[in-house]
């Protein structure tokens, strides 16, 4: 049987996907997320976004893309891994999430993302669509798991039976319909290990995340002083936290990165506790220019590190 044409386009973009360093694609309909409306409601509902207010805003384009881009029909899901090869310089030191080591990854993967959807409008010229990292009204997670890319954990980070969970998420949204992939099943069975390790019990239960005792979060997101209830829990870290990643049977999986853009630079390699400690501003906008660590500003380093030190 001949392939048709939607399935010619799909291997097309998934082949190239890979070329370009994403490890996986899935192909999943632009549609209204159902049980993603239930479940985010009442997360919201129980004030778990914390001072992620903007979570509230345009829901019902984070529900349906096809409110968020014009005659959306498909939804091209990729993964690229960030899991670093190194991380002993982080020992006896403070710490900082795995996907902060290097370049922030939103430049890295939408300028990959751009390249693909031009390598698509150029190969199949009735296409256009509209590339989003992490920046716009999107449910990544819950997208990818359409695509079948993974299953949404109990810690909520999406995992990959190959690939455990340490790795970015990015969309294109394009105007045509796709041969579309199948969601994947659920792989956590009974393990706990994630709810168990969280330090702060942002995961209390399975399957929802309190934001406002998050240690990412609080270290990231949050302008406020952080809790000194939990202090003795953040055990050094000063932005983001790993824990209920590191913990996961599936990240023993985990595939190093090869992207040099997401090493880290000699310098940030090579700060010391005194050296974070008497950090200037100078210093940090020359260190993590281009950072992810820039989206916490000098001062909110500055207060994490006076936090834990």
């Amino acid at each position: 049987m001949p392939e048709s044409n939607k399935e010619i386009i799909s291997k097309f973009i998934k082949s190239q996907a890979k070329y370009l360093g994403f490890f996986q694609c899935g192909i999943s309909k632009a549609r209204f997320l159902n049980d993603e409306a239930k479940k985010i409601n009442n997360w919201l509902e129980n004030s778990f976004q914390g001072e992620m207010s903007y979570m509230q805003n345009n829901l019902e384009k984070r529900l349906d893309p096809r409110l968020l881009q014009e005659n959306a029909k498909s939804i091209i899901s990729v993964l690229f891994n960030y899991f670093p090869e190194e991380t002993d310089f982080q020992k006896n030191n403070f710490t900082v999430s795995k996907y902060a080591f290097g370049k922030d990854y939103h430049f890295i993967i939408k300028d990959k993302l751009k390249k693909l959807l031009r390598t698509i409008e150029e190969k199949f010229d009735k296409i256009s669509g509209r590339v989003f990292v992490d920046s716009a009204p999107v449910l990544e997670k819950a997208w990818a798991e359409q695509a079948g890319l993974g299953w949404i954990g109990k810690n909520t980070c999406l995992i990959n039976k190959n690939a455990g969970s340490f790795f970015f998420i990015g969309e294109i949204i394009v105007d045509i319909e796709l041969e579309y992939d199948k969601p994947h099943k659920n792989f956590c069975g009974n393990c706990k290990k994630c709810l168990d390790a969280c330090p702060t019990q942002a995961l209390n239960k399975a399957y929802i995340l309190d934001s406002r005792k998050c240690i990412s979060y609080l270290t990231i997101e949050s302008k406020e002083d952080l809790p000194e209830e939990l202090k003795e829990k953040f055990d050094k870290r000063i932005f983001g936290c790993d824990i209920c990643q590191d913990v996961c049977p599936y990240n023993r999986f985990s595939i190093k990165n090869t992207e040099t853009d997401l090493l880290p630079n000699y310098e940030f390699k090579n700060l010391k506790k005194e050296d974070w400690i008497n950090l200037n501003k100078e210093d940090f906008n020359r260190i993590f220019k281009n950072s992810a660590l820039k989206r916490t500003k000098f001062e909110g380093l500055k207060r994490n590190i006076d936090f834990v030190k």
